[in-house]
């Protein structure tokens, strides 16, 4: 078994695409749908959906809050990372715990923690 698909609502669609788009096609997602208020993204047999609902409430995730904290990805060799973290900041992201960064998640893991300007985490993990 494995991950079907993720749904994240979004208060701005417009730029979730600019960070979210960018660094899902980066990685070798595909766009797969798209309507008034959504657009989703595959890999594999997998899809992530960001919608802009109607039903939203609140304008601002809080990774904090109880709910998602982030999202972990696969994003290659760590030099894959380290060429994604440099061109993040064009694309709205900015790097969580540049202090320990990229070992933030422990001396065994190479990773970069970025966060969108609507507060969504994505955790990019290389493979040694």
């Amino acid at each position: 078994m494995s991950l079907h698909h993720v749904e994240v609502w979004v208060p701005d669609l417009d730029a979730a695409e600019r960070s979210w788009g960018w660094l899902l096609t980066e990685l070798g997602w595909a766009e797969h749908q798209r309507w008034d208020v959504g657009v989703s993204w595959r890999h594999g047999t997998a899809y992530v959906v960001f919608e802009s609902s109607p039903d939203l409430v609140g304008d601002r995730h809080e990774r904090r809050a109880p709910g998602l904290n982030h999202l972990a990805l696969h994003a290659g060799s760590p030099a894959d990372v380290d060429r994604l973290v440099a061109a993040a900041g064009e694309h709205g992201w900015r790097l969580l715990f540049a202090d320990r960064h990229p070992h933030a998640g422990g001396p065994d893991t190479y990773a970069a923690y970025l966060e969108d300007e609507q507060g969504y985490e994505v955790e990019l993990v290389a493979t040694r």
